[in-house]
């Protein structure tokens, strides 16, 4: 036995009791821990585990086709080629990797290297000017098994090619992507609209969709905003595995195919649209020839049939090329658009609000009739200049103002009827029957009145119609004068809106639709441009009928007193009475529409080849906007002015009307005039033509 006291242990039993107690502390407190993850909060580290190692996978939809009535494609989806790279897949040799690079580089002509990805200059895949090296630097930090794409839209050979050579290129891909096409570019662009990346002030209303920022793309003008959440369909979804760098292991469970969109069949007919737009830009260019200078550079043409409110043309001109953002939105080309006066990007033809002129009249026509203030045989005598004393209230002195008709070089008008004036569109006559005018015309419609009609008649308030922005305009009246400029109304404002000028302004559309309303007796349909909506399998879902908005013959209109100057303006003079306009009223402003054509104002700027009778009105606003005041155009007594011409056929059936606007065209009888006169003629060859062909 050894006695060597070295051996002997001589620590103190407290020592060791001490120790034992600290080791069991410890146990107990991992084992509680381990307790507290294991079963009290399992489920919750559980759902952890599960987040971190599962993800859901969007699929893309693909996007419903947009065709005009005739089935001719009008917005689609094409192939796009993308030439991607996934930075973990590619070869573990640094030389190899470089060759790879190189060979890319020399078949697409893309750089190796070309600038830096730092934070203050975030990369952006496709948009960013950055060369391959960059490309992938910033996959590879970002998210390695993420392909990224190197070139987008790139050459279908080139494309082929690369797919080709791509089995000796580990982690080289071509991509193949769905992008917008338009077939028909400007034509309807402003109608169409394009497709943008989804912005920031929209994200989360498009999470909730399911869509997916920096990938898919949303409406940003006309009917592919409009018709969003039709065309768009719904994204499927995957639910799968991945390991720590992002790798795709497994599904998880069976995914979720995607919803295509729902296809659209509008209303337009593409050959029409065709003939307006270049029956409009022709017009436009033999005025720029005869005076020498380009005096107009925008305009509208509209065409509608106004007993069913399809429309079957809307041009807005200029226009812009939606095919070039249709992959992504160049910077450059935007910035022109945005800063260019005519306003491409804007559809004119529903947002646009300005002075509409004569047109108006159809408004002052149908109120003077149905409210008795003359008769139709009543003789008005419209020399070509008026004396006015103008006052801001009752017992306002007042101050001598002229009012002078647009023939006042001429002599004026003399003694003339109702139909006459609408016909020649008297401006004196329609100054006294819509403001009155002493012993003659005792009370006038008057200003409150006059807002009433024209409310019925489809003024002063959008038009509901399948695009975004479209324009409110402005009826005025004493309380909005008072609001806007401080000042009372005055029997000269009264005057002046009579005939659509002072205050008075209203989009194309409007102006349209009060003629439609006249056309079709009194009844206002819904504009429309949706015929169809068809699904993947060529199913109809819903069919386009035509629905009545009201109709002015039968629905009661809200009447007004007739005071302009009364204390509250329109609003607190309602008496109450329920009126309705008399049919026999809306034929005797048909008639003067139709004598118009024979001896009138658009006597004779009809094509001979139009032999179906038509009934019209003209308009030459006077206008003085940013532009006039930039080019010292706004001369008193010579201000520039706009060219409108608004026309249906056939008169005793109609089934189309059309307005034309020329953006400072000068007079509308001989501007504006032939333009829908020419539509006219083109609708109708257009309707023999498939007539004989069998159509309908």
């Amino acid at each position: 036995m050894n006695g060597n006291s070295n051996l002997n242990n001589d620590i103190e039993l407290w020592r060791t009791r001490v120790f034992a107690a600290f080791v069991i502390i410890i146990f107990l407190v991992y084992l509680f821990r381990l307790f507290t993850y294991q079963i009290l909060e399992g489920q919750q580290w559980l759902a952890f585990s599960n987040e971190n190692r599962t993800t859901e996978v969007s699929i893309p939809a693909l996007r419903g086709t947009i065709y005009d009535r005739n089935g001719y494609i009008l917005a689609q989806n094409i192939a796009a080629f993308n030439l991607v790279i996934t930075p973990a897949l590619l070869p573990p040799e640094e030389s190899a990797v470089q060759e790879i690079f190189r060979n890319i580089s020399d078949i697409s002509g893309i750089p190796l290297h070309r600038g830096e990805v730092s934070p203050e200059d975030p990369f952006v895949p496709c948009v960013s000017d950055h060369g391959i090296h960059q490309i992938v630097e910033y996959g590879s930090s970002f998210a390695p098994y993420r392909p990224v794409k190197v070139a987008c839209d790139i050459d279908q050979t080139l494309a082929l090619a690369i797919k080709e050579k791509s089995v000796d290129w580990p982690g080289v891909e071509i991509e193949v992507e769905a992008v917008r096409d338009y077939p028909t570019g400007s034509l309807t662009a402003t109608v169409i609209g394009f497709l943008g990346p989804i912005s920031a002030a929209e994200e989360q209303y498009y999470r909730d969709r399911g869509l997916v920022p920096d990938r898919d793309k949303v409406g940003y003008a006309g009917v592919e905003r409009f018709f969003q959440s039709i065309l768009a369909g719904q994204n499927g979804q995957r639910l799968v595995e991945i390991d720590v760098a992002g790798k795709i292991l497994r599904d998880l469970a069976p995914p979720t195919p995607p919803t295509p969109g729902f296809n659209l069949s509008l209303t337009l007919d593409t050959r029409l649209q065709s003939a307006a737009e270049a029956i409009l830009v022709g017009e436009m260019d033999y005025w720029t020839r005869r005076l020498g200078y380009m005096r107009s550079t925008s305009g509208v043409v509209i065409a509608m049939n106004p007993k069913t409110g399809e429309i079957l043309a809307m041009v807005s001109y200029p226009s812009y090329e939606n095919n070039r953002l249709a992959r992504f939105i160049p910077e450059y080309y935007y910035d022109q658009l945005t800063q260019d006066k005519t306003n491409p990007l804007l559809n004119h033809a529903v947002a646009d609000e300005i002075p509409v002129g004569s047109t108006f009249k159809l408004v002052t026509a149908v109120g003077v009739l149905n409210e008795g203030v003359i008769t139709p045989e009543k003789i008005i005598d419209a020399p070509p200049v008026i004396t006015l004393t103008e006052r801001y209230f009752p017992n306002d002195p007042g101050r001598a103002v002229e009012f002078v008709d647009w023939n006042r070089n001429v002599g004026g008008f003399g003694e003339i009827d109702f139909v006459n004036a609408v016909a020649k569109s008297s401006n004196v006559y329609f100054y006294k029957v819509g403001g009155g005018y002493g012993d003659e015309v005792p009370d006038g419609l008057g200003i409150c009145r006059l807002r009433t009609y024209a409310q019925a008649m489809g003024y002063g308030q959008p038009i509901p119609i399948e695009l975004p922005l479209s324009g409110q305009g402005l009826i005025p009246h004493p309380t909005w004068k008072r609001l806007t400029y401080a000042e009372n109304w005055s029997t000269g404002d009264t005057y002046l809106a009579s005939v659509g000028q002072g205050f008075v302004n209203a989009t194309p559309l409007q102006v349209l639709m009060s003629a439609a309303v006249i056309a079709n007796d009194g009844v206002m349909m819904k504009p429309t441009l949706l015929r169809e909506i068809i699904d993947g399998e060529g199913n109809v879902i819903r069919s386009f009928y035509p629905q009545q908005l009201w109709d002015i013959t039968k629905d009661p209109l809200i009447d007004v007193m007739a005071d302009p100057n009364a204390p509250g303006g329109c609003e607190s003079k309602l008496t109450g009475e329920k009126k309705t306009v008399e049919p026999w009223v809306i034929e005797k402003v048909q008639e003067g529409m139709r004598m118009a054509l024979i001896d009138g104002t658009l006597d004779a700027r009809f094509p001979s080849s139009l032999t179906i009778p038509a009934a019209g009105k003209t308009g030459t606003a006077e206008y003085c906007d940013e532009f006039a005041l930039e080019n010292h155009a706004c001369v008193f007594g010579d201000w520039p002015t706009h060219a409108w011409t608004v026309a249906y056929a056939p008169y005793d059936d109609p089934e189309i009307a059309v307005v034309a606007f020329v953006y400072n065209g000068g007079e509308g009888s001989p501007v504006a005039g032939p333009l829908v006169g020419k539509v006219l003629s083109a609708y109708f060859d257009l309707r023999s033509g498939d007539l004989a062909l069998g159509g309908q």
